[in-house]
């Protein structure tokens, strides 16, 4: 059974072994956006009253609109990570599952601690009538490995076949919208998308779930009522109806200055996917180690000790910092 899984983030564990501030830190660890878009004025009544009904609506149509999941409507909840402990009852107890590995780990770990025998797996031709749910994260973390739907067709029409479930993850989706399954009629295919990660907001622990109404209903009834708060919903409702284009274009920004660092101290990234990159290298136990010396916040992998991931920094001026840090480290000092 899967033991608790260590997720970028950790600043305070960080400061605790390197010392410094968790404020003080440049957090490179996670796939967030560092530059999100400003906070909308949220109304008295969403802080004073419960989330009604009108106002989960109001999220959940606006997220249609900007998920493009036609007559599908997503819903809310406190994070996919909530809707992912949740998968393992739309199963059948007596059969597998399936995960594009390797990947975010927690999918594994709430099947197995649900008493699902789960089979990593790498190509299509492995899945077979034998797994009652088959997990893809698209664009995958953290390798940015990415499947189109043209691709996945061939999967979607065998698990109609066998009575099987697709869940595609698009935590990462908005770097290539035109590979989503959002807007699919399959009534077995379930995707999840991520507010918090794209808008910057990771804080406020929302996401979206576009399935089957017979899906989404059972989902809402075991989340039970008023599952996401009335600020979340108040502030998704809002950023949904800005224009994604500006915000893409400051991610675009930051990744390009993400590359230029890493390419100039001679870190050649194996994939990316807008919010991150991952780098693939012998030295990276002591060149993660030298940058927390440095209190800059990378990911580590414990499945690939070769492989480090880096997410965006907000600024040039952090850039920079990142980039002074790297000098150090082929200059040998510390």
């Amino acid at each position: 059974m899967s033991g608790p899984i260590q997720h970028g983030g950790g600043l305070a564990a960080a400061a605790a072994v390197y010392g410094g501030e968790p404020k003080d830190w440049l957090d490179l660890s996670t796939g967030i956006n560092p530059c999100p878009p400003p906070l909308p004025a949220i109304a008295d009544r969403a802080w004073h009253r419960l989330p009604d009904r009108e106002l989960e609506f109001s999220a959940r149509t606006a997220a249609r609109g900007f998920y493009r999941s036609g007559d599908r409507l997503p819903l809310a909840v406190p994070g996919t990570q909530s809707a992912i402990q949740l998968l393992p009852r739309l199963v059948e107890p007596s059969r597998r599952v399936a995960i594009f590995s390797p990947t975010y780990g927690e999918y594994r770990r709430a099947f197995e601690l649900a008493g699902f025998a789960v089979d990593p797996v790498t190509s299509l031709e492995e899945i077979d009538a034998r797994h009652g749910m088959v997990v893809v994260v698209n664009p995958n973390n953290p390798d940015g490995r990415v499947f189109r739907p043209l691709e996945l067709a061939p999967l979607v029409e065998r698990l109609r076949e066998t009575n099987g479930m697709l869940v595609v993850d698009e935590a990462f989706g908005e770097s290539c919208p035109e590979m989503s399954m959002a807007g699919t009629a399959a009534p077995h295919v379930i995707v999840f998308r991520s507010f918090g990660k794209f808008f910057g907001m990771a804080g406020i622990r929302l996401g979206f779930v576009i399935a089957d109404e017979s899906i989404t209903d059972r989902l809402a009834d075991w989340l039970g009522p008023w599952a996401v708060s009335g600020p979340a919903l108040s502030i998704a409702t809002e950023l949904f109806s800005t224009d994604r284009r500006v915000i893409m274009d400051r991610i675009d920004e930051r990744c390009a200055g993400l590359d230029r660092v890493l390419s100039a101290h001679g870190l050649k990234s194996r994939g990316a996917v807008g919010l991150f990159a991952l780098v693939e290298d012998d030295r990276v136990p002591d060149l993660h180690a030298h940058l927390c010396r440095h209190h800059i916040l990378t990911r580590k992998f414990d499945y690939a000790q070769n492989w480090l991931r880096f997410g965006l920094a907000p600024d040039r001026g952090s850039d920079l910092r990142l980039s002074k840090a790297l000098d150090l480290w082929r200059a040998g000092s510390t």
